[in-house]
């Protein structure tokens, strides 16, 4: 299907979906098309205070989470009220990201590998238990065209302290997750939305965040537009696990998403293991697969 859009998500009657970074950006407009199309969403966010003017927005069958993805007590305290409210989960979609920042989380780990990767690792192994028994459930994180330009040497992380290094790791992550649910319920994809005018380059410096949104508003590419190849990923009932999603045009810069091909570092399936040992070891989230 070459022009998939928003109006092709099937209907996400009594499905549960957990967004995070979910109140703004792509993010709120993934959660504001899975809650139109029937899901119960739940905003996954730091700030809590803006992640309810944002289910405000979204619609009375929105709820918020207090999820911190640089502070990995935060993520297991997330996980544990998530699980004392919901017997299921159909849709994790890993979202909130950051670039542009220096500094460590409060665990001592690179913040843009703590929160782009670390984060999200951690929050995916402690919810999977409420996802493995749900036909159809799944699992999406969005990485970026960047990764193309990430480097990863799991004997020494500082070459994945780049933005781009955390959005490869997001991808290795991915296809090693997806191996090891081979068999269940549960699949692992991911996506990335091209260029879209959000506030994911906020701490950037204004020689590269002016560019980019300059860009991205001449290429007509809204959060709405970059929140498409997510929601394909998530809902297309042709979508297998361990696929890609991007915008179909040049570069993957714009278009409407189809499946795209990460790059071949992403897919060494000697990297993705290593990877997963030093995130195991890293967070102490041991997968039950």
């Amino acid at each position: 299907m070459d022009n998939w859009t928003a109006a092709n998500i099937p209907d996400q009657q009594r499905r549960v979906a957990v967004i995070t970074g979910a109140n703004t950006g792509i993010g709120f407009e993934t959660a504001s098309a899975l809650a139109r199309c029937g899901a119960r969403v739940v905003l996954a966010c730091r700030n809590l205070d803006k992640a309810k003017e944002a289910a405000g927005r979204i619609g009375p069958d929105t709820d918020v989470l207090r999820l911190d993805l640089a502070s990995l007590t935060s993520v297991r305290e997330a996980a544990d009220e998530f699980q004392a409210r919901y017997e299921r989960l159909d849709l994790l979609i890993n979202n909130a990201g950051v670039t542009g920042l220096t500094g460590r989380t409060r665990d001592g780990f690179d913040i843009q590998f703590g929160v782009n990767h670390l984060g999200h690792y951690a929050l995916t192994g402690l919810l999977l238990n409420r996802m493995l028994p749900v036909p159809g459930s799944r699992v999406v994180t969005v990485s970026s065209i960047g990764h193309r330009f990430g480097r990863i040497d799991t004997e020494d992380l500082r070459s994945a302290g780049t933005y781009a290094g955390s959005k490869l790791a997001n991808l290795l992550f991915t296809h090693e997750l997806n191996r090891r649910l081979d068999g269940s319920n549960t699949v692992a994809l991911a996506a990335h939305p091209g260029g879209a005018t959000t506030e994911i380059f906020r701490y950037s410096s204004a020689l590269f965040r002016i560019p980019n949104l300059v860009i991205a508003r001449l290429l007509g590419r809204t959060p709405a537009m970059g929140a498409l190849p997510t929601l394909r990923a998530a809902t297309d009932p042709t979508a297998q696990g361990g696929e890609y999603y991007g915008p179909g045009g040049l570069f993957e810069v714009r278009g409407y998403p189809q499946r795209v091909q990460a790059s071949a570092r992403s897919r060494d399936s000697g990297s993705q293991q290593r990877l997963w040992e030093v995130s195991e070891r890293l967070t102490g989230v041991v997968y039950p697969v």
